[in-house]
């Protein structure tokens, strides 16, 4: 289906409440970034013809179209899985991966996802390095750590997480964008995670989600845009609980091990992406 572009706007324009009109309209949209605009694309000419209208009259959003949220909410729910497709698939492989490795108490398919290979030797894990996995061609381990976790909580958490900071990048620059943050962010994670705390059990997207607040983080201050504006006390909260883990207090409480390298790594990898993406928007507008 060719798409038409309906409207071609600066960077600096805050889509968010016309997009909330088109949402509760139900009308078929996605918004990106081409050449340092905000490109608006819908299926035909006719749709293309009626939302320069519509943003005519309510560039800002419609007030009297709130009171439709509520009865739309199904729809409305439909529009945001159809604009988080990637978002949405990460999150399935990683309740997929909890399944089969039943939340990590599952030796027979989880050392298949592991950074490190491993095999049991009576209650002890004995590790195999990962060049030895590189060289047999199983490449795949250097990022599927992401999607392993050990415990409801730790799945729940980091699928909420990864959830309203996936969608926001996806929205704002593409599902392709989204793929490759998320898979450089897991292969930079990992590697700190292993070659800081050496051989060891370890997975779970925080690592990953680390990486995408820093993205953001960075990014937003450099070039601005709704998308990723976040709370202050987000970034306060993530950043005091990265403090805890990393001081042993966590860990002490009894919560498990902490991949504290992980953290750090991914954290310090989206910074770096954030300020190069960050300013090469800067730049283009």
């Amino acid at each position: 289906m060719t798409a038409i572009a309906a409207l071609r706007l600066s960077l600096d324009v805050d889509l968010s409440g016309f997009v909330g009109v088109l949402q509760r309209l139900q009308v078929p949209h996605r918004v990106s970034e081409e050449a340092g605009e905000q490109v608006l694309w819908v299926p035909s000419e006719q749709q293309a013809a009626d939302v320069r209208e519509l943003y005519r009259r309510f560039p800002k959003g419609d007030p009297r179209l709130q009171a439709l949220a509520p009865a739309r909410s199904q729809g409305r729910m439909r529009t945001v899985l159809a604009a988080s497709k990637m978002t949405a698939l990460v999150l399935l492989l990683t309740l997929l991966v909890a399944c089969v490795t039943l939340l990590g108490d599952n030796p027979a398919t989880l050392h298949w996802l592991t950074f490190a290979d491993f095999r049991l030797q009576g209650d002890y894990l004995v590790f195999i390095p990962p060049a030895d996995s590189l060289a047999a061609g199983q490449w795949w381990r250097l990022f599927t750590p992401m999607l392993i976790h050990f415990g409801i909580l730790h799945l729940t958490m980091n699928g909420l997480w990864y959830w309203e900071l996936g969608r926001r990048i996806e929205a704002r620059q593409g599902a392709g964008w989204l793929l490759a943050l998320t898979l450089l962010f897991a292969l930079l994670s990992n590697a700190a995670q292993y070659l800081f705390g050496g051989p060891s059990l370890f997975g779970g997207l925080s690592g990953v989600l680390y990486g995408l607040l820093g993205y953001c983080w960075i990014f937003q201050r450099l070039a601005p845009t709704p998308a990723y504006r976040l709370p202050p006390g987000v970034l306060v909260m993530m950043l005091v609980w990265l403090l805890l883990c990393a001081s042993g207090l966590i860990t002490a409480l009894g919560f498990g091990s902490i991949a504290n390298a992980a953290h750090v790594g991914g954290l310090l990898a989206g910074c770096l992406v954030g300020l190069l993406g960050g300013a090469l928007a800067r730049r283009h507008r």
